[in-house]
């Protein structure tokens, strides 16, 4: 498995995701290079608010195998076994098994060919099939322990023929196909069957009503996330630095108002309409200006600093796991690493146009201590969604014309524009690796992430 994986998540967002061990110190930086000519730069585009509304981070223990016949292995001794310990580690299965499913049917809603779409499907719903089974398999038999089972059963049962059937429904149309769909819709039916008549998890009234239901495969999930999901406490920094920013800024605008009143009234002795007005004036000044001299300040003093500090804890221990400072930032280009500007460099020379440059930089330290039994790796997955990117492109429908045997005929053409991304990983005091990647998008979605070669003498981004 890559260090760093970088993919296409929903229609307008890509996702990162890297696994962590105890003890690791990671920094990880993210350089987006976007065209000026999209108009998106710290004028238009405020950081924090974007860091809020388009940046969602999900840390949780990880363990590989996912698509592999694990479920044995990991219950076979379920007797010798506490309660503590059969709830982890059904949670840590039931959980990544969820999250495998759905990373797998997102990415094959993107496929549009018929005849690659079908058979991934088919492929998809037999891995399914088997570690549903497999999962039922090792069902406990002492009613301490399942209680947890069937809701874990019940949810990944619900779960994983909603995938099926919300990817059968996004795929291409084609006849050709028509066992597989029928195969899927079978599959689909029997978990309806064994969920609802042979266990009979939910009642009546939950299953007829689309809200209660949904709600209570939410609270499913809540459950089986507890102790693999870590939970975070998110601070932001430098908030008694901004007020003393903001103090000294007051101090500095009041001294220069109060030299300009008294001048003022130098020049007029006494209270007349003229110096009303000036005074007016002056005091209008100083709202436009304070507020500007502040956050010109501020950037100054803040640039280069973390923006966020985050805890992440154990939910069953409140043991702390890994501590992270988090950075967000346009840069300028004489602040760039030499390595990124050596990669961007290498571009074709159609591609060397003027970007802004938006810097993400992660540094995770891991904690020392072992974590729970069962659990060796943490995984953190961190979403960026590129629809306020998006507002600011041109839907840009234009026709190119062409001539054939004396007819005109036109075809449609989209605008497009290309982000590049360049990943820079620091593991400890190890060697600096790095990876770029270009993202065609439009204003509608991303067309296509593809990565790209690196000159010869920087170290690339391995497994």
């Amino acid at each position: 498995m890559a260090k760093i994986t970088v993919k296409q998540e929903e229609a307008l967002s890509i996702k990162f995701s890297h696994q962590m061990q105890v003890g690791d110190q990671r920094v990880l930086d993210l350089y987006f290079y976007l065209p000026t000519e999209m108009g998106i730069d710290s004028h238009t585009l405020d950081e924090e608010e974007y860091y809020y509304a388009a940046i969602v981070g999900r840390r949780s223990y990880y363990s590989q195998g996912l698509h592999l016949p694990l479920v044995q292995s990991r219950f076979a001794s379920i007797k010798k076994r506490t309660m503590d310990e059969f709830r982890l580690y059904l949670n840590l299965f039931a959980y990544q098994f969820a999250v495998a499913i759905e990373t797998d049917a997102k990415a094959l809603r993107q496929i549009t060919d018929a005849n690659e779409f079908y058979p991934a499907l088919a492929e998809l719903g037999e891995l399914v099939a088997q570690l549903l089974k497999k999962f039922r398999r090792n069902e406990p038999s002492e009613a301490k322990w399942k209680h947890y089972f069937e809701n874990a059963d019940n949810y990944l049962s619900w779960f994983c023929e909603q995938q099926l059937l919300k990817t059968l429904s996004h795929g291409p149309r084609s006849a050709e196909y028509s066992e597989v769909s029928e195969k899927i819709i079978s599959l689909c039916r029997s978990e309806y069957q064994y969920r609802e008549e042979e266990k009979r998890y939910n009642s009546t009234q939950t299953r007829q009503d689309a809200n209660r239901i949904s709600n209570k495969m939410l609270l499913l999930r809540r459950l089986i996330q507890q102790g693999v999901v870590l939970k975070e406490e998110l601070k932001s920094l430098g908030v008694g630095l901004k007020k003393v920013v903001t103090g000294v800024v007051t101090a500095i605008v009041m001294v220069l108002v109060s030299t300009l009143i008294i001048k003022a009234q130098g020049v007029f002795s006494e209270l007349t309409i003229a110096l009303v007005l000036i005074v007016a004036v002056i005091y209008g000044f100083r709202e436009i200006f304070k507020e500007d001299m502040r956050n010109v300040m501020w950037r100054f003093i803040q640039r280069g600093r973390p923006k966020w500090s985050r805890i992440l804890r154990d939910t069953t221990t409140q043991a702390v796991i890994a501590k992270q400072l988090v950075w967000l930032e346009f840069m300028r280009a004489k602040e760039m690493p030499k390595a990124v500007v050596e990669i961007m460099r290498q571009r074709h020379s159609q591609n060397k146009i003027d970007a802004q440059v938006l810097h993400y930089r992660i540094a995770t330290r891991v904690t020392q201590h072992e974590f729970q039994a069962g659990y060796t790796q943490i995984q953190e997955q961190v979403n960026f969604s590129l629809a306020p990117f998006a507002r600011y492109l041109e839907r840009g429908q234009a026709k190119i014309y062409k001539e054939t045997e004396g007819k005109i005929s036109h075809d449609s053409v989209e605008r497009r524009y290309q982000i590049n991304l360049v990943v820079v990983l620091r593991e400890g005091k190890g060697n600096t690796e790095y990876a770029r990647y270009k993202v065609t998008m439009n204003r509608s979605s991303i067309i296509e992430i593809t990565q790209s070669d690196l000159p010869e003498n920087i170290p690339v981004i391995g497994d």
